[in-house]
Protein backbone atom coordinates (compact mmCIF):
# COMPACT_ATOMS: atom_id res chain seq x y z
CA UNK A 1 0.00 0.00 0.00
CA UNK A 2 1.46 3.02 -1.03
CA UNK A 3 0.63 6.95 -1.25
CA UNK A 4 -0.16 8.79 -4.41
CA UNK A 5 1.01 12.42 -5.47
CA UNK A 6 -2.46 13.60 -4.41
CA UNK A 7 -2.43 11.97 -0.65
CA UNK A 8 -4.74 8.83 -1.00
CA UNK A 9 -3.69 5.52 -0.90
CA UNK A 10 -3.03 3.30 -3.65
CA UNK A 11 -4.62 0.03 -2.54
CA UNK A 12 -3.13 -1.53 -5.95
CA UNK A 13 0.50 -3.10 -4.32
CA UNK A 14 -1.93 -5.14 -1.69
CA UNK A 15 -3.84 -6.91 -4.09
CA UNK A 16 -2.27 -7.38 -7.65
CA UNK A 17 1.01 -7.82 -8.98
CA UNK A 18 1.81 -6.92 -12.65
CA UNK A 19 4.82 -9.07 -14.21
CA UNK A 20 7.09 -6.78 -17.13
CA UNK A 21 4.93 -7.70 -19.73
CA UNK A 22 1.73 -7.25 -17.80
CA UNK A 23 0.14 -10.38 -18.89
CA UNK A 24 -0.47 -11.83 -15.28
CA UNK A 25 -1.97 -11.01 -12.24
CA UNK A 26 -1.17 -12.40 -9.41
CA UNK A 27 -3.53 -12.66 -6.40
CA UNK A 28 -2.20 -14.24 -3.24
CA UNK A 29 -1.39 -17.85 -4.42
CA UNK A 30 -3.54 -17.81 -7.39
CA UNK A 31 -2.66 -16.95 -10.57
CA UNK A 32 -4.45 -15.96 -13.50
CA UNK A 33 -3.43 -15.35 -17.58
CA UNK A 34 -5.23 -12.81 -18.91
CA UNK A 35 -5.08 -12.57 -23.24
CA UNK A 36 -4.96 -8.88 -25.33
CA UNK A 37 -8.13 -7.75 -23.84
CA UNK A 38 -7.72 -8.54 -19.85
CA UNK A 39 -9.89 -11.51 -20.31
CA UNK A 40 -8.95 -15.09 -18.02
CA UNK A 41 -8.20 -17.29 -20.49
CA UNK A 42 -7.38 -20.11 -17.70
CA UNK A 43 -10.40 -21.94 -18.76
CA UNK A 44 -13.49 -22.38 -17.21
CA UNK A 45 -13.83 -22.74 -13.72
CA UNK A 46 -16.88 -23.94 -11.32
CA UNK A 47 -18.71 -20.72 -9.48
CA UNK A 48 -19.40 -20.97 -5.88
CA UNK A 49 -22.62 -19.51 -4.55
CA UNK A 50 -21.31 -16.11 -4.45
CA UNK A 51 -20.68 -16.08 -7.90
CA UNK A 52 -16.52 -16.00 -7.34
CA UNK A 53 -14.27 -18.68 -8.98
CA UNK A 54 -11.64 -18.62 -6.36
CA UNK A 55 -8.45 -16.27 -5.38
CA UNK A 56 -7.75 -13.96 -2.71
CA UNK A 57 -10.55 -14.83 -0.16
CA UNK A 58 -10.78 -18.15 -0.88
CA UNK A 59 -9.15 -19.73 2.38
CA UNK A 60 -8.51 -23.62 2.43
CA UNK A 61 -10.12 -25.51 5.00
CA UNK A 62 -12.67 -22.44 5.95
CA UNK A 63 -16.47 -23.29 4.65
CA UNK A 64 -19.24 -21.36 5.02
CA UNK A 65 -22.60 -21.54 7.51
CA UNK A 66 -25.06 -24.01 5.84
CA UNK A 67 -28.33 -22.70 7.01
CA UNK A 68 -31.15 -25.47 6.78
CA UNK A 69 -33.92 -24.89 4.01
CA UNK A 70 -36.78 -24.56 6.52
CA UNK A 71 -34.89 -22.14 8.89
CA UNK A 72 -33.80 -19.70 5.72
CA UNK A 73 -37.71 -20.11 4.42
CA UNK A 74 -38.73 -18.97 8.15
CA UNK A 75 -35.97 -15.97 8.29
CA UNK A 76 -36.88 -14.91 4.69
CA UNK A 77 -40.42 -14.63 5.96
CA UNK A 78 -39.42 -12.65 8.95
CA UNK A 79 -37.51 -10.18 6.79
CA UNK A 80 -40.43 -9.81 4.06
CA UNK A 81 -42.68 -8.71 7.47
CA UNK A 82 -40.22 -5.87 8.52
CA UNK A 83 -39.55 -4.56 4.99
CA UNK A 84 -43.16 -4.25 4.17
CA UNK A 85 -43.43 -2.73 7.52
CA UNK A 86 -39.78 -0.83 7.84
CA UNK A 87 -40.37 2.48 9.46
CA UNK A 88 -42.47 1.02 12.48
CA UNK A 89 -39.87 -1.95 12.99
CA UNK A 90 -37.09 0.42 12.93
CA UNK A 91 -38.95 3.02 15.17
CA UNK A 92 -40.98 -0.07 17.88
CA UNK A 93 -38.65 -2.48 17.33
CA UNK A 94 -34.97 -1.78 16.29
CA UNK A 95 -33.69 -4.46 18.78
CA UNK A 96 -35.28 -7.48 16.66
CA UNK A 97 -33.87 -5.85 14.09
CA UNK A 98 -30.56 -5.70 15.39
CA UNK A 99 -30.51 -9.31 16.27
CA UNK A 100 -31.84 -10.44 13.19
CA UNK A 101 -28.88 -8.62 11.37
CA UNK A 102 -26.54 -10.38 13.89
CA UNK A 103 -27.93 -13.50 12.68
CA UNK A 104 -27.40 -12.76 8.88
CA UNK A 105 -30.01 -11.18 6.40
CA UNK A 106 -31.07 -13.94 3.70
CA UNK A 107 -29.12 -13.75 0.76
CA UNK A 108 -32.28 -13.38 -1.52
CA UNK A 109 -33.15 -10.34 0.14
CA UNK A 110 -29.81 -8.80 1.35
CA UNK A 111 -29.71 -6.17 -1.71
CA UNK A 112 -33.12 -4.75 -0.38
CA UNK A 113 -32.41 -5.14 3.31
CA UNK A 114 -28.95 -2.82 2.88
CA UNK A 115 -30.81 -0.90 0.76
CA UNK A 116 -32.90 0.10 3.76
CA UNK A 117 -30.63 -0.16 6.25
CA UNK A 118 -28.96 3.06 5.10
CA UNK A 119 -31.76 5.12 4.17
CA UNK A 120 -30.85 4.59 0.27
CA UNK A 121 -34.41 3.73 -0.52
CA UNK A 122 -35.25 6.92 1.00
CA UNK A 123 -32.69 9.36 -1.02
CA UNK A 124 -33.41 7.42 -3.84
CA UNK A 125 -37.49 8.23 -3.63
CA UNK A 126 -36.94 12.18 -2.39
CA UNK A 127 -34.09 12.01 -5.59
CA UNK A 128 -36.11 10.20 -8.35
CA UNK A 129 -34.18 10.58 -11.69
CA UNK A 130 -31.43 12.05 -10.03
CA UNK A 131 -28.91 9.32 -10.81
CA UNK A 132 -30.12 8.94 -14.51
CA UNK A 133 -29.51 12.62 -15.02
CA UNK A 134 -25.49 11.88 -13.04
CA UNK A 135 -25.33 8.72 -15.67
CA UNK A 136 -26.10 10.52 -18.67
CA UNK A 137 -22.91 13.09 -18.32
CA UNK A 138 -19.60 12.45 -19.48
CA UNK A 139 -17.96 13.17 -15.92
CA UNK A 140 -14.79 15.18 -15.00
CA UNK A 141 -12.39 13.53 -17.46
CA UNK A 142 -9.40 13.42 -14.55
CA UNK A 143 -11.54 11.07 -12.55
CA UNK A 144 -13.09 9.34 -15.68
CA UNK A 145 -9.61 8.16 -16.45
CA UNK A 146 -8.60 7.39 -12.87
CA UNK A 147 -11.75 5.29 -12.73
CA UNK A 148 -11.22 3.30 -15.92
CA UNK A 149 -8.03 2.07 -14.72
CA UNK A 150 -9.55 0.90 -11.65
CA UNK A 151 -12.05 -1.50 -12.85
CA UNK A 152 -9.92 -4.80 -13.61
CA UNK A 153 -8.96 -4.38 -10.20
CA UNK A 154 -12.19 -5.04 -8.33
CA UNK A 155 -12.91 -8.78 -7.32
CA UNK A 156 -11.70 -9.89 -10.83
CA UNK A 157 -12.45 -13.51 -9.21
CA UNK A 158 -16.16 -12.73 -9.54
CA UNK A 159 -18.33 -13.54 -12.34
CA UNK A 160 -20.07 -9.81 -12.58
CA UNK A 161 -16.38 -8.12 -12.44
CA UNK A 162 -14.01 -10.62 -14.59
CA UNK A 163 -14.34 -9.80 -18.37
CA UNK A 164 -13.26 -6.17 -19.36
CA UNK A 165 -16.26 -4.27 -20.35
CA UNK A 166 -18.49 -6.55 -19.38
CA UNK A 167 -21.89 -5.54 -17.86
CA UNK A 168 -20.57 -5.42 -14.30
CA UNK A 169 -17.48 -3.16 -14.62
CA UNK A 170 -20.11 -0.98 -16.95
CA UNK A 171 -22.54 -0.45 -13.93
CA UNK A 172 -18.79 -0.17 -11.67
CA UNK A 173 -18.08 2.62 -13.32
CA UNK A 174 -21.68 4.24 -13.74
CA UNK A 175 -21.67 4.52 -9.97
CA UNK A 176 -18.13 5.50 -9.38
CA UNK A 177 -18.71 8.34 -11.98
CA UNK A 178 -21.91 9.70 -11.03
CA UNK A 179 -20.09 9.99 -7.45
CA UNK A 180 -17.78 12.24 -8.52
CA UNK A 181 -20.47 14.50 -9.98
CA UNK A 182 -22.70 14.46 -6.85
CA UNK A 183 -19.77 15.06 -4.93
CA UNK A 184 -17.49 17.06 -7.35
CA UNK A 185 -15.58 18.42 -3.63
CA UNK A 186 -14.59 14.68 -2.99
CA UNK A 187 -14.15 13.25 -6.49
CA UNK A 188 -13.09 9.29 -6.67
CA UNK A 189 -11.23 7.68 -3.87
CA UNK A 190 -9.42 4.08 -5.06
CA UNK A 191 -11.02 2.19 -1.86
CA UNK A 192 -14.74 3.36 -2.74
CA UNK A 193 -14.24 1.28 -6.00
CA UNK A 194 -14.50 -2.79 -4.18
CA UNK A 195 -17.31 -0.90 -1.54
CA UNK A 196 -19.69 0.02 -4.70
CA UNK A 197 -18.46 -3.51 -6.07
CA UNK A 198 -19.87 -5.64 -3.18
CA UNK A 199 -23.31 -3.43 -3.45
CA UNK A 200 -23.20 -4.04 -6.90
CA UNK A 201 -23.15 -7.81 -6.42
CA UNK A 202 -26.57 -7.76 -4.04
CA UNK A 203 -28.35 -4.50 -6.47
CA UNK A 204 -29.24 -2.81 -9.20
CA UNK A 205 -26.90 0.20 -10.24
CA UNK A 206 -29.45 3.20 -8.92
CA UNK A 207 -29.76 1.38 -5.55
CA UNK A 208 -25.96 1.05 -5.25
CA UNK A 209 -25.55 4.30 -5.72
CA UNK A 210 -27.59 5.67 -3.05
CA UNK A 211 -25.95 3.03 -0.61
CA UNK A 212 -23.04 4.25 -1.39
CA UNK A 213 -23.97 7.83 -0.89
CA UNK A 214 -25.16 7.18 2.45
CA UNK A 215 -22.18 5.19 3.41
CA UNK A 216 -19.44 7.92 2.38
CA UNK A 217 -22.03 10.75 3.65
CA UNK A 218 -23.81 8.89 7.03
CA UNK A 219 -21.66 6.38 7.76
CA UNK A 220 -18.06 7.15 7.37
CA UNK A 221 -18.18 10.81 6.36
CA UNK A 222 -14.31 12.32 5.26
CA UNK A 223 -12.84 8.60 4.90
CA UNK A 224 -12.39 9.05 0.93
CA UNK A 225 -12.22 12.56 1.08
CA UNK A 226 -8.37 14.60 0.03
CA UNK A 227 -5.48 14.09 2.86
CA UNK A 228 -7.86 11.04 4.54
CA UNK A 229 -7.71 13.02 7.71
CA UNK A 230 -11.36 10.89 8.81
CA UNK A 231 -9.22 7.35 8.74
CA UNK A 232 -5.91 9.05 10.56
CA UNK A 233 -8.52 10.14 13.61
CA UNK A 234 -9.95 6.69 13.60
CA UNK A 235 -7.05 5.38 13.19
CA UNK A 236 -5.95 6.81 16.59
CA UNK A 237 -9.26 5.59 17.98
CA UNK A 238 -8.64 1.96 16.89
CA UNK A 239 -5.10 2.04 19.08
CA UNK A 240 -6.58 3.99 21.67
CA UNK A 241 -9.39 1.18 22.24
CA UNK A 242 -6.98 -1.46 22.11
CA UNK A 243 -5.51 -0.69 24.86
CA UNK A 244 -8.87 -1.52 26.86
CA UNK A 245 -9.21 -4.98 24.74
CA UNK A 246 -5.81 -6.06 24.72
CA UNK A 247 -3.03 -4.30 26.47
CA UNK A 248 -0.85 -7.08 24.99
CA UNK A 249 -1.04 -5.82 21.65
CA UNK A 250 -0.92 -2.09 22.26
CA UNK A 251 1.99 -2.23 23.99
CA UNK A 252 3.54 -4.29 21.12
CA UNK A 253 2.21 -1.98 18.00
CA UNK A 254 3.70 0.92 20.03
CA UNK A 255 7.10 -0.26 20.85
CA UNK A 256 7.54 -0.98 17.31
CA UNK A 257 5.97 2.54 16.32
CA UNK A 258 3.73 0.63 14.36
CA UNK A 259 1.57 3.16 12.82
CA UNK A 260 -2.38 2.98 12.69
CA UNK A 261 -2.72 3.75 9.01
CA UNK A 262 -0.45 1.41 8.30
CA UNK A 263 -2.21 -1.85 8.64
CA UNK A 264 -5.84 -0.19 9.56
CA UNK A 265 -6.73 1.60 6.10
CA UNK A 266 -7.89 -0.77 4.48
CA UNK A 267 -9.86 -2.38 6.60
CA UNK A 268 -12.25 0.27 7.19
CA UNK A 269 -11.99 2.15 3.70
CA UNK A 270 -13.02 -0.78 2.29
CA UNK A 271 -14.98 -2.24 5.18
CA UNK A 272 -13.26 -4.98 5.31
CA UNK A 273 -14.46 -6.18 1.81
CA UNK A 274 -10.68 -6.91 0.67
CA UNK A 275 -9.80 -8.83 4.11
CA UNK A 276 -12.01 -11.74 4.67
CA UNK A 277 -13.29 -14.62 3.30
CA UNK A 278 -16.60 -13.96 1.69
CA UNK A 279 -19.20 -14.89 3.54
CA UNK A 280 -17.44 -13.41 6.75
CA UNK A 281 -17.08 -10.18 4.62
CA UNK A 282 -21.21 -10.47 4.19
CA UNK A 283 -22.23 -11.30 7.83
CA UNK A 284 -19.88 -7.69 8.95
CA UNK A 285 -21.84 -5.85 6.59
CA UNK A 286 -25.06 -6.80 7.47
CA UNK A 287 -23.93 -6.06 11.60
CA UNK A 288 -22.31 -2.47 9.94
CA UNK A 289 -25.24 -1.11 7.85
CA UNK A 290 -27.22 -1.54 10.32
CA UNK A 291 -25.03 -0.71 13.56
CA UNK A 292 -22.91 2.18 12.47
CA UNK A 293 -18.80 1.96 11.91
CA UNK A 294 -18.83 0.34 15.62
CA UNK A 295 -18.91 -3.07 13.89
CA UNK A 296 -15.88 -2.10 11.98
CA UNK A 297 -13.80 -1.15 15.16
CA UNK A 298 -14.89 -4.49 17.05
CA UNK A 299 -14.04 -6.88 13.93
CA UNK A 300 -10.35 -4.86 13.87
CA UNK A 301 -10.18 -4.96 17.64
CA UNK A 302 -10.93 -8.90 17.37
CA UNK A 303 -8.46 -9.95 14.79
CA UNK A 304 -5.60 -7.64 16.89
CA UNK A 305 -6.57 -9.59 19.58
CA UNK A 306 -5.98 -12.72 18.27
CA UNK A 307 -3.01 -12.19 16.47
CA UNK A 308 -1.07 -10.15 19.07
CA UNK A 309 -3.11 -10.92 22.28
CA UNK A 310 -0.86 -12.95 24.15
CA UNK A 311 2.91 -13.67 25.20
CA UNK A 312 3.27 -16.54 22.82
CA UNK A 313 1.60 -14.75 19.71
CA UNK A 314 4.05 -11.36 20.17
CA UNK A 315 7.01 -13.76 20.46
CA UNK A 316 6.21 -14.96 17.03
CA UNK A 317 6.42 -11.29 15.57
CA UNK A 318 9.88 -10.32 16.94
CA UNK A 319 10.17 -7.25 14.76
CA UNK A 320 8.01 -3.92 12.56
CA UNK A 321 8.63 -6.52 9.44
CA UNK A 322 7.33 -9.57 11.25
CA UNK A 323 4.44 -8.14 12.57
CA UNK A 324 3.03 -6.68 9.25
CA UNK A 325 3.90 -9.52 7.76
CA UNK A 326 1.13 -11.34 10.26
CA UNK A 327 -1.14 -8.49 9.29
CA UNK A 328 -1.19 -9.82 5.76
CA UNK A 329 -1.46 -13.22 6.56
CA UNK A 330 -3.95 -13.20 9.24
CA UNK A 331 -4.86 -16.91 10.06
CA UNK A 332 -7.78 -18.32 8.63
CA UNK A 333 -9.65 -19.64 11.56
CA UNK A 334 -9.61 -16.10 13.14
CA UNK A 335 -11.69 -15.37 10.29
CA UNK A 336 -14.18 -17.83 10.20
CA UNK A 337 -17.67 -16.67 9.96
CA UNK A 338 -19.34 -17.89 13.32
CA UNK A 339 -15.98 -17.24 15.48
CA UNK A 340 -15.59 -13.95 13.98
CA UNK A 341 -19.27 -12.83 14.56
CA UNK A 342 -19.75 -14.41 17.80
CA UNK A 343 -16.31 -12.31 18.71
CA UNK A 344 -17.54 -9.26 17.31
CA UNK A 345 -20.81 -9.48 18.90
CA UNK A 346 -19.95 -9.93 22.44
CA UNK A 347 -16.76 -7.05 22.36
CA UNK A 348 -18.09 -4.09 24.23
CA UNK A 349 -17.12 -1.35 22.55
CA UNK A 350 -20.27 0.86 21.84
CA UNK A 351 -20.56 3.84 19.72
CA UNK A 352 -20.67 6.15 22.79
CA UNK A 353 -17.36 4.71 23.58
CA UNK A 354 -15.98 5.41 20.18
CA UNK A 355 -17.31 9.53 20.20
CA UNK A 356 -15.80 10.05 24.18
CA UNK A 357 -12.54 8.74 22.09
CA UNK A 358 -13.06 10.77 18.87
CA UNK A 359 -12.90 13.93 20.72
CA UNK A 360 -9.99 13.09 22.99
CA UNK A 361 -8.31 12.60 19.37
CA UNK A 362 -9.85 15.58 17.97
CA UNK A 363 -8.05 17.56 20.57
CA UNK A 364 -5.17 15.71 20.58
CA UNK A 365 -4.77 16.24 16.57
CA UNK A 366 -5.30 19.71 16.85
CA UNK A 367 -2.29 20.27 19.01
CA UNK A 368 -0.03 18.32 16.88
CA UNK A 369 -1.53 18.95 13.48
CA UNK A 370 -4.02 22.18 13.45
CA UNK A 371 -7.30 22.20 12.48
CA UNK A 372 -8.50 19.62 9.99
CA UNK A 373 -8.75 20.69 6.67
CA UNK A 374 -11.71 18.80 5.65
CA UNK A 375 -15.07 19.09 7.74
CA UNK A 376 -17.09 16.56 7.55
CA UNK A 377 -20.45 15.90 8.44
CA UNK A 378 -21.31 14.15 11.80
CA UNK A 379 -20.94 10.53 11.88
CA UNK A 380 -24.36 8.64 12.37
CA UNK A 381 -23.71 5.27 14.26
CA UNK A 382 -26.06 2.76 12.10
CA UNK A 383 -29.56 2.79 10.50
CA UNK A 384 -31.57 3.79 13.58
CA UNK A 385 -29.32 7.15 13.38
CA UNK A 386 -29.90 7.67 10.06
CA UNK A 387 -33.50 7.24 9.81
CA UNK A 388 -33.95 9.35 13.04
CA UNK A 389 -32.22 12.41 10.76
CA UNK A 390 -34.05 11.64 7.90
CA UNK A 391 -37.54 10.33 8.97
CA UNK A 392 -39.42 8.84 5.84
CA UNK A 393 -42.39 9.15 4.64
CA UNK A 394 -44.90 6.44 3.87
CA UNK A 395 -44.77 7.08 -0.18
CA UNK A 396 -40.75 6.66 -0.03
CA UNK A 397 -40.91 3.30 1.39
CA UNK A 398 -43.70 2.19 -1.32
CA UNK A 399 -43.60 -0.61 -3.52
CA UNK A 400 -43.50 -0.66 -6.88
CA UNK A 401 -43.33 -4.48 -8.09
CA UNK A 402 -42.44 -5.22 -11.49
CA UNK A 403 -43.72 -8.99 -11.55
CA UNK A 404 -46.35 -10.14 -9.52
CA UNK A 405 -47.31 -14.07 -8.88
CA UNK A 406 -51.72 -13.80 -7.63
CA UNK A 407 -52.06 -15.97 -4.65
CA UNK A 408 -53.63 -18.97 -4.97
CA UNK A 409 -57.19 -17.86 -3.74
CA UNK A 410 -57.18 -15.18 -6.21
CA UNK A 411 -55.94 -18.16 -9.22
CA UNK A 412 -59.10 -20.08 -8.29
CA UNK A 413 -61.54 -17.52 -8.24
CA UNK A 414 -60.29 -16.27 -11.89
CA UNK A 415 -60.64 -19.73 -12.47
CA UNK A 416 -64.05 -20.14 -11.25
CA UNK A 417 -65.34 -16.71 -13.12
CA UNK A 418 -63.80 -18.32 -16.46
CA UNK A 419 -65.53 -21.29 -16.34
CA UNK A 420 -69.10 -19.31 -15.16
CA UNK A 421 -68.80 -17.11 -17.87
CA UNK A 422 -68.22 -19.78 -20.73
CA UNK A 423 -71.16 -22.32 -19.25
CA UNK A 424 -73.60 -19.15 -19.71
CA UNK A 425 -72.31 -18.33 -22.98
CA UNK A 426 -72.93 -22.11 -23.89
CA UNK A 427 -76.63 -22.04 -22.98
CA UNK A 428 -76.90 -18.81 -24.86
CA UNK A 429 -76.21 -20.59 -28.03
CA UNK A 430 -79.45 -23.30 -28.68
CA UNK A 431 -79.94 -26.33 -31.18
CA UNK A 432 -81.94 -25.02 -34.39
CA UNK A 433 -84.44 -27.03 -33.32
CA UNK A 434 -85.02 -25.15 -30.04
CA UNK A 435 -85.22 -21.64 -32.07
CA UNK A 436 -88.73 -21.61 -30.88
CA UNK A 437 -88.12 -21.72 -27.30
CA UNK A 438 -86.22 -19.14 -27.00
CA UNK A 439 -86.60 -15.68 -25.28
CA UNK A 440 -87.10 -12.39 -27.52
CA UNK A 441 -84.19 -10.50 -28.12
CA UNK A 442 -84.26 -7.91 -25.37
CA UNK A 443 -84.05 -10.84 -23.50
CA UNK A 444 -80.97 -12.51 -24.48
CA UNK A 445 -77.29 -12.27 -22.51
CA UNK A 446 -75.56 -9.51 -24.54
CA UNK A 447 -72.82 -10.65 -26.94
CA UNK A 448 -70.30 -13.03 -24.77
CA UNK A 449 -66.62 -11.83 -24.18
CA UNK A 450 -64.17 -12.88 -27.12
CA UNK A 451 -61.84 -15.88 -26.19
CA UNK A 452 -58.89 -13.95 -24.89
CA UNK A 453 -60.19 -11.05 -24.75
CA UNK A 454 -59.90 -10.26 -20.62
CA UNK A 455 -63.31 -9.97 -18.65
CA UNK A 456 -64.25 -7.28 -17.18
CA UNK A 457 -65.22 -9.11 -13.79
CA UNK A 458 -61.22 -9.96 -13.26
CA UNK A 459 -59.69 -6.66 -11.60
CA UNK A 460 -56.06 -6.29 -12.51
CA UNK A 461 -54.04 -7.76 -9.32
CA UNK A 462 -52.83 -4.46 -7.76
CA UNK A 463 -49.31 -3.83 -6.03
CA UNK A 464 -50.94 -4.73 -2.70
CA UNK A 465 -53.80 -7.68 -3.89
CA UNK A 466 -50.90 -10.25 -3.18
CA UNK A 467 -47.19 -10.10 -1.14
CA UNK A 468 -46.10 -12.82 -3.15
CA UNK A 469 -43.83 -10.62 -5.35
CA UNK A 470 -41.15 -12.27 -7.36
CA UNK A 471 -38.47 -8.67 -7.96
CA UNK A 472 -38.95 -5.34 -8.05
CA UNK A 473 -37.15 -2.45 -9.54
CA UNK A 474 -36.50 -1.81 -5.79
CA UNK A 475 -34.50 -4.98 -3.94
CA UNK A 476 -33.92 -7.09 -7.65
CA UNK A 477 -30.65 -9.27 -6.75
CA UNK A 478 -27.82 -10.41 -9.08
CA UNK A 479 -27.38 -13.12 -6.12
Amino acid sequence: MATTDNGELDFEGSAEQLTSNGSTRSFGSEAVTLDSDGTDTSGEKEVDKYGFTGGAQQYPGLHAEEIPTEVLRHREAKWLEMLNSWDKWMAKKHRKVKERCQKGIPPSLRGRAWLYLTGGKVKEEQNRGKFEELDSQPGDPKWVDVIERDLHRQFPFHEMFSARGGHGQQDLFRVLKAYTLHRPEEGYCQAQAPVAAVLLMHMPAEDAFWVLVQICEKYLPGYYSTGLEAIQLDGEILHALLRRVSPMAHRHLKQHKLEPILYMTEWFMCAFSRTLPWASVLRVWDMFLCEGVKILFRVGLVLLKCMLGTQEKVKTCPGLYETMERFRAIPPHYMQESYLVQETIELSISGKDIEKEHLAQLRRWKETHGDLHYRSPPRMHGAKAVMAAEPPARQDLRQRPTIIVESPSEVDDARDTRKARRRKHKKSVLPPQEVSKTPPPQEMDKTPPLLGVPSPLLKPVSMHASKESVSSAEHDTYM
